[in-house]
């Protein structure tokens, strides 16, 4: 058993510092996204069935919708550049640079040695809702997806609907591959509509039912062309059970929206990270 030090509360009481100060941070034009949002053409959609997963495209300068639908559900987000699969979502820097929850303003960050902002949030219709007394907001970098592995070690059994299964069979129909070649190509994702935090006792992973309801979306502009996969989780709105065939499932629509020309007046895709990659060879 440790003893405590005679300095402990002196310890705690520490202010922290932010790991990465973002006031130089590249920020995003709002206001022309805002402008070029007034008048979308809709050019495609694909609704998510329940308990699965679908993919869809983005071309660069496009924007893509995330709306619930029929019930309140939540959904797992993976996006990769379209044109080389390597680059693809980096949840854990997103969270370094924007906080656990993102919404309005805030991007999805792409993975070494892009680094680069893959979408822009251009509208969140949960974005009233803020951080909760529990600590628990929306629309998390911090849950990783449910995974049948995670099930297995917990509960047992094979349970073949968790969000890394969707989506892994998902990318093996789209790329026409064998779910073995597919499965290392799912990553951390992004956690649309769902409701969590972390417990003040413990520091645990928690969720809650989400806030989510019919026509609520999450909007993104798409920063470089885009491939996606979303799974519709088995949790449903999460508010009891992460993976199972008991909760209440509902599907998700993703339409896809191109801007009027000349919108977009100014705006080119992000260019890949500076950083020269020698790493002091």
């Amino acid at each position: 058993m440790t003893s405590t030090p005679d300095d402990a509360e002196a310890r705690r009481a520490v202010k922290p510092v932010i790991c990465y100060p973002v006031e130089t941070l590249p920020q995003p034009d709002m206001a022309l996204l805002t402008g070029a949002r007034q008048d979308l053409r809709k050019t495609g959609e694909v609704l998510v069935q329940p308990r699965d997963a679908a993919t869809f495209t983005v071309p660069a300068g496009h924007f893509f919708r995330i709306t619930s639908v029929e019930g309140s559900q939540v959904g797992d987000l993976n996006l990769w550049n379209a044109n080389d699969l390597n680059e693809r979502f980096y949840s854990g820097k997103t969270r370094a640079l924007h906080g656990t929850h993102i919404t309005t303003g805030e991007r999805m960050w792409s993975s070494f040695p892009g680094m680069r902002p893959m979408a822009t949030i251009s509208h969140d219709t949960l974005g009233w809702y803020g951080i909760d007394a529990y600590g628990g907001s929306v629309h998390d970098v911090i849950g990783t997806r449910c995974d049948p592995y995670t099930h297995n070690l917990l509960k047992g059994g094979h349970y073949h609907h968790c969000c890394h299964s969707n989506l892994t069979r998902a990318m093996a129909a789209h790329l026409g591959v064998p779910v073995r070649e597919a499965e290392p190509l799912v990553h951390d994702v992004l956690n649309v509509f769902m409701c969590t935090g972390f417990t003040r006792d413990t520091g645990q992973y928690f969720m809650k039912a989400s806030p989510v309801r019919p026509r609520d979306y999450l909007e993104f502009f798409a920063e470089m062309d885009l491939l996606g996969a979303l799974s519709a989780c088995p949790g449903g709105d999460c508010s009891a059970e992460h993976s199972s065939d008991a909760a209440a499932c509902y599907p998700l629509l993703v339409e896809v929206f191109a801007p009027q020309d000349g919108a977009l007046k100014g705006w080119t895709p992000p260019p890949a990270n500076g950083y020269d990659r020698s790493h002091g060879a």
